[in-house]
């Protein structure tokens, strides 16, 4: 059944906002972001790319421990396997799983 008065925001600020020029942030920024974007209420909160670099590993390494969110659900983004790889062996399909994430975002991209 369609509620048009219910809206879920998917938050992309821990990946996508963080991608600008000039704009960093700490493990400890992206935690506490976190912990804001859940009191506002947001649904999904897109908490980076699992094992992309060592700040987004560590991030989902202690926003398991030390998350506690109460209204959000935090989200792991990554791709499909790439092209001619195998499903077993794709590090990036690996390290979503080991996020430890109740959801996951997965990108595919195709072509002619």
């Amino acid at each position: 059944m369609h509620n048009a008065e219910h809206v879920e925001i998917f938050d992309t600020t821990l990946r996508d906002g963080l991608q600008v020029e000039g704009v960093s942030a700490t493990v400890e920024d992206k935690l506490r972001i976190a912990e804001q974007l859940d009191r506002l209420g947001i649904a999904y909160l897109e908490g980076g790319w699992p094992g992309a670099n060592p700040k987004d590993i560590e991030f989902f390494h202690r926003a398991g421990r030390e998350l506690n969110l109460a209204t959000s659900t935090l989200v792991a983004f990554g791709s499909t396997r790439r092209p001619k790889g195998k499903v077993d062996d794709d590090a990036t399909l690996r390290n979503l799983i080991e996020a430890g994430t109740e959801a996951v975002c997965i990108v595919a991209k195709s072509w002619d």
